[in-house]
């Protein structure tokens, strides 16, 4: 069932942008290869607050995050390689488009001054990436303690060749964007 809903979204997508890029077949079409969930813990020493993020990071994406080790040392931030410096969670499938769509539906009107996305955060590769402040806009956190809030990034990867598909496919899949003002 999860595969006849994945096709039908193709396949709308695909209706709803040949014409304008004059796709003839619905492989070309651009679609959702994965979302990317990811938060920093930096300087965080409690093991008790990062357990808490931990948690907290695999209620909201539904998936347990995977901890993401420094790269390199950097002696004036105290940091050294391998040291855990973060959690990633990769969505794809199904668990990827329910998160869409609470992220979508829910989640972002929850936001306090939310007046869209900017068209202008969609990189060159067609992918685009949203900072939220607060993760207690998720409907499975709303209940937290106010001092236990972090921030998270949320990258939506595509397939898109170019930035005007990858708009265009956003916004047919719902993401609110800013609305454009012309000026005189």
């Amino acid at each position: 069932m999860a595969t006849s809903n994945i096709k039908t979204k193709v396949q709308t997508a695909f209706d709803a942008l040949k014409e304008t890029f004059s796709y003839a077949n619905v492989m070309q079409a651009p679609r959702i290869e994965k979302v990317v969930v990811s938060t920093g813990t930096g300087r965080i020493d409690d093991k008790n607050r990062i357990a808490l993020i931990v948690e907290r990071l695999a209620t909201i994406t539904g998936q347990k995050p995977s901890p993401r080790p420094a790269k390199k040392s950097i002696a004036s931030f105290k940091l050294r390689e391998g040291d855990i410096i973060g959690y990633q969670v990769t969505l794809r499938g199904e668990r990827m488009q329910h998160f869409l769509d609470k992220l979508i539906h829910i989640a972002l009107p929850q936001t306090r001054d939310f007046r869209g996305i900017k068209a202008t955060a969609i990189d060159e590769m067609g992918n685009i990436t949203i900072g939220i402040k607060e993760h207690t806009i998720f409907p499975e956190t709303a209940d937290e303690d106010i001092r236990d809030v972090f921030s998270l990034a949320i990258t939506i990867v595509t397939t898109a060749k170019t930035k005007e598909e990858a708009e265009a496919l956003l916004r047919h899949i719902g993401l609110p964007f800013q609305k454009v003002e012309e000026t005189a």
